[in-house]
């Protein structure tokens, strides 16, 4: 029988452990709001983040979308790590833009959950929308 992975107090670990990643801390996103099955991350576009047309780079716009993923399904109690994560691209944004990245639960099973991610912007523009599952060990 396999080991269950739990953390004392979700909530600050999936806040200040996972949140404060070093690839997250490296890019400066923010974590915003957590609490159990929620997380909301956020940055501004700084021009190196910027792809060859001058809109954020698809890596970038990725990149947050999955950090506010592990922040909230870390949020439930039981150690997480993503097995996949898919994106869709609706809408750019721009250098000096604000934004954000919301998770919610679709569903949290005993060992996998399934995660509803929306990155917005300005004028709550939606700018992407993602599916993430999780393993919980």
């Amino acid at each position: 029988m396999s080991k269950v992975h739990t953390v004392e107090n979700p909530i600050e670990y999936a806040r200040d452990i996972v949140g404060r990643d070093p690839f997250a801390t490296f890019l400066g996103i923010e974590v915003e709001e957590v609490r159990e099955g929620y997380a909301r991350c956020a940055i501004t576009v700084r021009p190196e983040f910027m792809n060859a047309v001058e809109r954020a780079h698809g890596g970038f716009i990725y990149a947050l979308s999955d950090q506010a993923f592990a922040v909230a399904c870390n949020s439930t109690g039981v150690m997480a790590i993503a097995v996949n994560f898919s994106i869709n691209y609706l809408a750019s944004a721009v250098d000096g833009e604000k934004i954000f990245s919301e998770a919610t639960p679709i569903n949290v099973g005993r060992k996998l959950s399934t995660w509803s991610i929306q990155v917005r912007g300005s004028g709550d523009k939606l700018i992407a929308t993602g599916v993430g599952t999780a393993y919980h060990k």
